[in-house]
């Protein structure tokens, strides 16, 4: 069965930054944060996979939602990020049960871009987007300016004009494509004035004698694990780097007039990230950390995101992804005892007094599942680029852990703690993650050569 898709009429939305924006976001947020420790109700004691999943996509891709959320108690905002990092595969037609789901799917994701190709026209890219009432919108920085709210508008953009190059019988995915392709049009020349504005934003960092360009040298960037308030990380830069790739992928910006502000072509700025960051023979977290054992140096978001940083094609890439890998894999404090969780650090790094009092492990001793699948398939990455079968056996296990703890749990959880329970702060009471499932089930299906479930429409 197919099902038509039509995309609702779009009002004008309008947005506001600044001092009292910000205060008024807080004040939301927390509202939220409240709302969800003392009214989030628990979930259904399901146990079987498949019916976890079915309830997981009605609750994430309800024709109810605004916009695409996580279903973490501060899934009252709008996070542009995790299109990048958290849900790459919301359209993979292996992972849709139904045609239903297909429409609910692609229109949520038109609606979820939309809204934030309008920030951007608006000159609001912020780390978050907090709704302040009907067609009002607060952009608000939690910590520091972003490095990655583009990244994730051009993966949302990516993945809705690619929804059609999926074998699928879903009329909904060629209807998503061509919407995608009407937005890019519509929001091109806004997009191209943002990257070309990130661009400029690059400062120069002096080390060993050579000059490289750091999105972060003075001060602090986001992505996905924001809250460490570090400057010179790895990641952010990784994703700046990978922003102006896919801007030029999708013909918003021309690769030269990147090289104009860089000064250097994309290749050289890549090769320059690496020989900085990887000069140890790993890859660094950060640059501004204090000396330590390397372990102690490295951190679980390296793995950046999706068809992102690391592609592999180079031998020396490869060796300093491997080189990394093994010490995370090598090092207990990374790992959940027994298992192939693997911790986003093997240590805690500094905390601000808000994570003190809500979430104190949030950015180091605790476990991402999402985090965990990226690793597993970047694993898989390199074992397809290097045509060997190095890390298949543990992206496996990652996974297979994944499914357990979902299991167990009653939901895919957005975080695990350092013991291998649900998460649970005075803020978080065990936040169920609906909407990073089919990533999962997309990453299982390349380790195991199956799919974990299956449909018949």
């Amino acid at each position: 069965m197919n099902s038509d898709i039509s995309f609702p009429s779009h009002r004008e939305n309008r947005f506001y930054q600044g001092m009292a924006a910000t205060f008024v976001a807080h004040a939301l947020q927390a509202v939220n944060f409240l709302g969800d420790r003392f009214l989030r109700q628990s979930h259904h004691a399901l146990s079987d996979i498949e019916d976890l999943y079915r309830h997981s996509m009605d609750s994430a891709f309800s024709v109810t939602e605004a916009f695409l959320v996580t279903g973490a108690p501060h899934a009252s905002a709008y996070y542009p990020r995790d299109f990048a990092w958290f849900y790459p595969d919301v359209l993979d037609p292996e992972t849709i049960m139904d045609a239903q789901d297909a429409v609910r799917r692609a229109r949520l994701l038109e609606k979820s871009v939309r809204l934030l190709l309008q920030a951007v026209r608006a000159d609001v890219v912020t780390t978050t987007i907090v709704p302040a009432g009907r067609g009002r919108y607060l952009g608000v920085n939690y910590f520091s300016r972003p490095s990655d709210t583009l990244l994730g508008i051009l993966a949302g953009l990516q993945q809705m004009i690619g929804a059609d190059e999926r074998a699928s019988s879903y009329l909904a995915m060629s209807q998503c494509a061509h919407a995608g392709r009407l937005l890019l049009a519509e929001y091109g020349v806004d997009l191209k004035r943002a990257i070309l504005q990130l661009a400029s934003e690059l400062e120069p960092f002096d080390a060993d004698g050579t000059r490289y360009l750091l999105c972060d040298a003075g001060g602090p960037r986001s992505a996905a694990t924001d809250t460490r308030a570090e400057r010179r990380r790895f990641v952010t830069n990784a994703c700046v780097y990978t922003t102006f790739v896919w801007g030029v992928q999708l013909g918003i910006v021309d690769e030269n007039e990147l090289k104009r502000l860089l000064g250097r072509d994309l290749a050289q700025y890549k090769r320059d990230l690496l020989r900085l960051f990887g000069k140890d023979g790993h890859i660094k977290h950060s640059l501004d950390g204090p000396a330590g054992a390397p372990v102690s140096l490295v951190a679980l978001d390296f793995v950046s995101v999706h068809r992102g940083f690391w592609d592999m094609n180079d031998a020396s890439e490869r060796a300093l992804f491997a080189a990394t890998t093994d010490l995370i894999i090598a090092e207990p404090r990374f790992r959940i005892p027994s298992t192939f969780h693997f911790l986003v650090s093997a240590d805690n790094p500094r905390n601000k007094m808000i994570h003190k009092i809500a979430a104190p492990a949030y950015q180091g001793r605790s476990s991402w599942p999402t985090f965990n699948v990226e690793f597993a398939d970047r694993m898989l990455d390199f074992d397809e680029a290097s045509g060997s079968d190095t890390y298949r056996t543990c992206a496996q296990g990652i996974l297979k852990d994944i499914r357990t703890a979902t299991e167990v749990h009653g939901g895919y959880q957005e975080l695990i703690s350092e013991q291998g329970l649900k998460y649970r702060t005075w803020a978080y009471k065990g936040a169920v993650a609906h909407s990073w499932f089919p990533r999962f089930l997309s990453v299982w299906r390349r380790a195991y050569g199956t799919p974990l479930l299956q449909w018949n429409d």
